[in-house]
């Protein structure tokens, strides 16, 4: 199986659990990097924020996120924990432009993303993620606007144990693997 995969959604969807299950069953994964980039503003006090500075935020996921794709010599199948179509979507919610770039390097992943619907029951916030339940909500419409706008196929997660997550992407991942095999031969 080839190709690099999104796994998106609102905030506190189970992306980042579902990343850290994949890991542990072998496949090379890619944290959040807004999160992480949130951390290190907190920690040195910085202001980029999605918060306080969602425009100068968004360039440095962008940033990262481009290096991650550019620089990791990843063959075969890996996941990313977001991608560029998200921040996208995020600009969106706060009502900023987008700029171009975004829409030329937001297409550099496999065609297929899988997307983790708004669940009540698991929904969580905290420093790094403090939206609202009905925010993820919103966010999952423009994720889904963004995605399919750029051309991805959107494949939704099923609201199901962490390890039947795992189970189905592994499945679809596989299905979509043979589908472009076919389509090439």
């Amino acid at each position: 199986m080839n190709g690099h995969f999104v796994i998106s959604g609102g905030p506190g969807t189970g992306k980042s659990t579902l990343i850290a299950a994949l890991r542990e069953a072998g496949m090379p994964c890619f944290d959040e990097v807004s999160r992480q980039i949130i951390v290190e503003a907190n920690k040195n006090g910085t202001d980029l924020l999605p918060w306080s500075n969602l425009e100068a935020f968004a360039a440095e996921c962008h940033r990262r996120m481009k290096a991650l794709l550019l620089e990791k010599e990843v063959k075969g199948l890996c996941f990313y924990d977001r991608g560029i179509p998200d921040i996208i979507a995020y600009l969106r919610n706060g009502g900023k432009p987008v700029p171009e770039y975004l829409f030329s390097d937001g297409k550099r992943y496999a065609k297929q993303v899988l997307v983790a619907p708004p669940w009540q029951e698991i929904f969580v916030n905290d420093s790094e993620r403090p939206q609202s339940f009905e925010e993820c909500q919103r966010l999952h419409n423009l994720l889904l606007e963004a995605y399919t706008e750029l051309g991805y196929r959107v494949v939704m997660l099923p609201k199901v144990s962490v390890e039947q997550r795992v189970a189905f992407v592994i499945s679809t991942m596989r299905e979509f693997s043979v589908q472009e095999e076919m389509c090439c031969i």
